[in-house]
């Protein structure tokens, strides 16, 4: 039976996890980063908090017997990424990153490239008075600096504290999202700018969708360089690979 490590918290993660979950011949099991108060919890046996850098989780991983790692983590959870490819070359074990493609521009789309999210802020000042911020609720802070904007914050948490921008309208929800309720939620608002990662994926596109049909900017976050840890693109291609080992 080959012990195996899901770094989860996409749904990329639960879905490999609903995948292994009773395999004949994977005992895999989920490490959530706890960044989340209520966390979709996958069919698997589950650990939630950090391991303490990359000593904590090589110790893990050899504690456990563990011969495989998949980072199934966010595209840019960038630390949890580094340690695990440090960990793993430090244990000895074989790893494989689970991510969704990017997202890429397309006819019609307006989107504004910007390197990381205090790019991202300067960015918008600018544009119109009206920005949608889909960047989730840790970094939302980056835009203090342009404090005169409306803005409209989607997070599936609350951010804590909540930034210092006196205009400013939160919404609590989870994708996915559909391209009509995105229109709809971006004309109620009087949204004139889309602020987002560039993630990858369908849960949270519509938005995208939306903006080009609305006609709108799209200041794009792209990702954070990766550690040349080999690729995987879907699920059926994670089992695939450890059914292999």
């Amino acid at each position: 039976m080959l012990k195996a490590l899901i770094l989860g918290g996409t749904t990329e993660a639960t879905a490999l996890a609903r995948r292994l979950a009773g395999h004949p011949r994977v005992d895999a099991r989920v490490s959530l980063a706890g960044r989340t108060k209520n966390p979709v919890l996958p069919p698997l046996p589950t650990r939630i908090g950090g391991f303490g850098g990359v000593d904590g989780l090589a110790g893990y991983l050899r504690s456990e017997g563990i011969a495989a790692v998949i980072d199934a983590t966010h595209p840019f959870a960038a630390r949890i990424s580094a340690n695990a490819a440090a960990a793993c070359a430090q244990a000895g074990m074989a790893l494989r990153l689970l991510t969704r493609p990017a997202w890429t521009a397309g006819p019609g789309d307006r989107w504004i490239g910007v390197p990381d999210m205090a790019a991202a802020a300067l960015a918008v000042r600018d544009l119109g008075d009206g920005v949608f911020l889909t960047v989730g609720r840790q970094e939302v802070a980056a835009f203090e600096v342009v404090p005169d904007k409306r803005y409209l914050i989607r997070a599936v948490d609350p951010p804590d504290p909540m930034p210092a921008l006196p205009r400013a309208t939160l919404i609590l929800d989870r994708g996915p999202f559909t391209v009509a309720g995105e229109l709809a939620l971006m004309r109620r608002h009087g949204v004139e700018v889309v602020v987002s990662k560039n993630s990858g994926g369908r849960a949270t596109d519509a938005k995208l969708e939306a903006a080009r049909e609305l006609g709108l900017p799209v200041v794009m976050v792209e990702r954070p360089a990766g550690n040349g840890v080999p690729e995987l693109h879907d699920v059926d291609a994670a089992v695939a690979w450890l059914e292999g080992l």
